[in-house]
């Protein structure tokens, strides 16, 4: 089993939940985050002061998957998340050694 693990700007996040539903995927945990790779944040100018903005708003999506998947949610996602442009985001895998559905007391892949 793998935690998929994407930061993404926060206006693909339909996209990519979209894309994961049409794939088969059906659950997933998102987080409002905010950081900054390569971009190194911007500035911006509020009522006539210029200031710097160092961390950017993101998305991050994270799915369990069982290890024939992954490469199928990581196409999804990267395929859905691209706009072209710098900071699209990054995409993580690990391995989860151990799934527990709360509920059921169903443990592994049975769980996701």
């Amino acid at each position: 089993m793998k935690l998929v693990t994407a930061i993404i700007k926060p206006f693909k996040l339909d996209e990519v939940r979209e894309a994961l539903s049409e794939i088969g995927i059906q659950g997933m945990t998102t987080t409002e985050v905010k950081g900054f790779g390569r971009q190194r944040g911007h500035t911006e100018i509020y009522r006539g002061a210029e200031y710097v903005v160092d961390f950017l708003p993101k998305a991050k999506i994270e799915v369990g998957v069982v290890d024939d998947r992954v490469d199928d949610v990581v196409d999804a996602i990267r395929s859905a998340a691209d706009s072209g442009k710098i900071g699209d985001g990054k995409i993580f895998v690990t391995a989860l050694e151990q799934v527990v559905r709360i509920r059921t007391g169903e443990t592994g892949n049975e769980a996701l």
